[in-house]
């Protein structure tokens, strides 16, 4: 898009929504031994499993609508991220979630696989673009992820 093109779709704005959900998790990995799977994780480790209860936030930026003052429609991004995120990991082991194969259901695997799971769709709804998950796993613990590029 070039300058004249942004001027006439207006300034460009981020939107950050907040979002919960409840999940529980395990941390460890399959080749790896309990003991060194303790040694890394420590009592994330645990078999059983343990829980949070996750913060998320959701970043997306484009051009403000010039009829209808809005970079996007709130209701569109709450219900993108309801059937998406909320709905899949809700009260939910996160290790069972295809998403999580091969990878360890760390804040930051969280992350990637929620803004995985919602870059096309938001692109898809119209001039919005993701640009920013963050995962609120405790009160001293958040993770941000941007995308790759």
């Amino acid at each position: 898009m070039g300058r004249l093109d942004r001027a006439r779709a207006g300034p460009v704005i981020e939107l950050t929504r907040c979002y919960r959900f409840s999940a529980a998790h395990v941390l460890a990995r399959d080749d790896w031994s309990d003991a060194e799977n303790r040694r890394r994780y420590g009592r994330c480790a645990n078999s059983g499993g343990h829980g949070h209860n996750y913060g998320l936030e959701v970043t997306v930026r484009g051009p403000v609508d010039a009829s209808t003052g809005e970079l996007m429609v709130r209701g569109q991004l709450d219900s993108l991220v309801a059937e998406r995120v909320v709905a899949r990991f809700g009260h939910c082991l996160l290790n069972g979630d295809s998403l999580f194969e091969g990878r360890v259901p760390t804040a930051e695997n969280i992350a990637r696989a929620i803004y995985g799971e919602l870059e096309a769709p938001v692109a898809g709804a119209g001039a919005a673009r993701l640009v920013r998950v963050r995962v609120h796993e405790t009160r001293k613990n958040s993770v941000t992820y941007r995308g790759t590029s």
